[in-house]
């Protein structure tokens, strides 16, 4: 079922993805973090991972997820860890000109980024913490790729998945990917079974009562 996860995502946002979460007791939905290139817009795909930090040594080095965006696939979701620093960007102009040349869906910083314009120009979604025009070259420098990271303090690896969209982000772990989309799909179906029914006068404590929604024993 995993090749039909990105087009069963497409059809959700990240409220039943999250409410999905919750149910299951996982977790996967990360606060502070929204978007700024393209604020309405919804991205989704596979997770690869880049952890920028300082730097350790001196001299040249490679510029932060330059490399991961030369081998990215397309429909990919770039997610940068920086610890959540906004004093300094790890994503830029450059890089989303690329990232979109290769059909990158997204970009998710646990930090800040720059060139805002540009990004947004190429229609690339940038979801961050904040926008900051100071280089991260010569102050920090990439770590690791495509190893495991803590974004929002959610543990994210590459393969998994992401939905990120005007409410927020969450994460599914790829072996959770299956019941994740099913039950968020049951909640969708759910909810709007129940806006009918505040739609066709029924009162909305009684729809929106506990017992309305799905359990992960459903």
């Amino acid at each position: 079922m995993t090749a039909s996860i990105p087009q069963r995502l497409a059809a959700l946002d990240s409220c039943a993805i999250s409410d999905a979460l919750d149910t299951l007791g996982l977790p996967g939905a990360v606060t502070g973090i929204h978007g700024i290139t393209l604020p309405e817009a919804t991205c989704f795909g596979r997770v690869r991972t880049v952890q920028a930090g300082p730097r350790t040594a001196d001299g040249p080095q490679a510029h932060i997820a330059a490399a991961l965006v030369d081998e990215a696939a397309e429909s990919d979701v770039i997610v940068i860890a920086n610890d959540g620093r906004t004093d300094v960007s790890c994503w830029g102009g450059l890089l989303g000109k690329a990232a979109v040349r290769r059909g990158v869906a997204g970009v998710i910083v646990d930090g800040a980024f720059r060139d805002v314009q540009e990004n947004a120009d190429l229609g690339l979604p940038v979801f961050a913490k904040a926008a900051v025009a100071v280089s991260a070259r010569g102050r920090i420098v990439q770590h690791s790729m495509d190893e495991r990271v803590a974004i929002g303090g959610v543990v994210v690896e590459s393969g998994d998945w992401v939905i990120a969209d005007r409410s927020g982000i969450a994460f599914i772990r790829s072996i959770d990917a299956e019941r994740v989309v099913a039950l968020a799909e049951k909640i969708a179906g759910r909810e709007a079974r129940m806006l009918l029914a505040v739609t066709n006068g029924s009162p909305v404590a009684e729809v929106m009562h506990d017992s309305k929604f799905p359990t992960a024993d459903d």
